[in-house]
């Protein structure tokens, strides 16, 4: 097992990365509070791993509540779920809320203790490699509106992150990829040596080699930990963590929720943004082509859906929780492994990079 800190001062907390977690007394016990947890996972999710979890919970009064699983259920009245069995089963506010399960999981289990009792404590269980390698790290929690991906929501870190690489096996391959999404971001935007690593190393991500999962999981993470250390709310160089989601949050708000993974959405809206990067001379013809190769031996997709036209694009692009006075801030690469946030984006430019199709990355 390797440990990893959030630093964060006295709200600082661990990222326990390994095999064989779940099970684990000693990972949990130090972060419940009280005597009660409220254990939040999916039908997916519960029949493989819940009595896992609930074995090194002994002692402790556990409750859970069983969400429907997909990210179009990651809406209020699905909240309302949790609220509705922390209340039936009495929890009080020193109970500590267990997010077992992905990214939609986590975010809503996070936003359910940000506001139940007006908050509580919180211990991230990710099982997917997108949520242990990015979202269960820094306190992002929220749901979706129909016009607007995480538009309601709040910051409220957790009391740990225990990733237990075992959940990886039962993992689905496109849920695989839509991780590898995210772990290639990191290269991107801050660290260019792991972005080489991922290019050389993709096969054995995309075969489950234990050794290259592990890794690429610490190294995300450690990545992220660093930026949320400097910009916990996201009010500076946080911003970076989001290359290609305003344009990825735009197919998935248009598409409808859940139709496209939010990783395979984010895997695409990366390419359009090394686009428009590779129009504004930025980065070079090959480096775009190089990145549209390792998204397609990633398994992701790489053109945007068909039926979207430029203006649909825009006009979801400018419900985004970025855009400032109107105007619509992207963040964008001044080479590989160096991010920035911009709203100075020639028009004409990100006109050629939303029509440019099935061209996108042939440069």
């Amino acid at each position: 097992m390797n440990t990893l800190t959030v630093d964060l001062g006295e709200r600082s907390y661990p990222i326990f990365i390994g095999n064989g977690l779940l099970t684990r007394s000693d990972l949990y016990a130090p972060y419940i509070t009280g005597r009660q947890v409220m254990i939040v996972t999916n039908t997916t999710v519960a029949p493989l791993y819940l009595e896992k979890v609930k074995s090194a919970l002994q002692g402790f009064q556990v409750d859970e509540v069983i969400l429907p699983d997909g990210e179009s259920y990651k809406d209020l009245k699905t909240l309302n779920l949790i609220y509705d069995a922390l209340l039936e089963k009495q929890h009080n506010r020193t109970t500590t809320l267990l997010a077992l399960g992905g990214g939609v999981i986590g975010d809503m289990c996070g936003y359910a203790a940000a506001s139940y009792q007006r908050g509580v404590n919180f211990i991230q269980v990710p099982t997917t490699l997108l949520s242990q390698v990015d979202s269960s790290v820094g306190g992002k929690t929220g749901v979706n509106h129909p016009l607007g991906k995480n538009m309601i929501g709040a910051f409220h870190q957790p009391k740990c992150v225990i990733a237990d690489t075992d959940t990886l096996n039962t993992l689905p391959e496109r849920e695989l990829s839509a991780g590898i999404a995210e772990v290639i971001k990191y290269g991107l935007i801050c660290d260019k040596p792991f972005y080489q690593w991922i290019t050389e190393n993709i096969q054995a991500l995309m075969k489950r080699e234990p050794k290259a999962l592990a890794y690429a999981i610490e190294r995300s993470c450690q990545n992220k930990a660093e930026v949320v250390a400097q910009d916990e709310t996201e009010s500076g160089i946080r911003a970076i963590l989001n290359l290609g989601h305003t344009f990825g949050h735009a197919i998935e708000a248009h598409q409808g929720y859940g139709q496209w993974l939010h990783g395979e959405a984010v895997g695409t809206g990366m390419l359009q943004a090394a686009d428009l990067c590779w129009r504004m001379e930025h980065i070079s013809s090959d480096e775009l082509t190089a990145l549209r190769d390792l998204l397609i031996a990633s398994g992701l997709p790489v053109v945007g859906p068909a039926d979207m036209s430029t203006d649909d694009y825009i006009s979801r692009m400018l419900v985004d929780k970025k855009v400032l006075d109107g105007r619509i801030r992207l963040v964008l690469l001044k080479r590989i492994g160096e991010a920035y946030m911009t709203s100075d984006v020639p028009k004409d430019l990100l006109t050629q990079t939303l029509t440019a199709g099935d061209k996108l990355g042939l440069a």
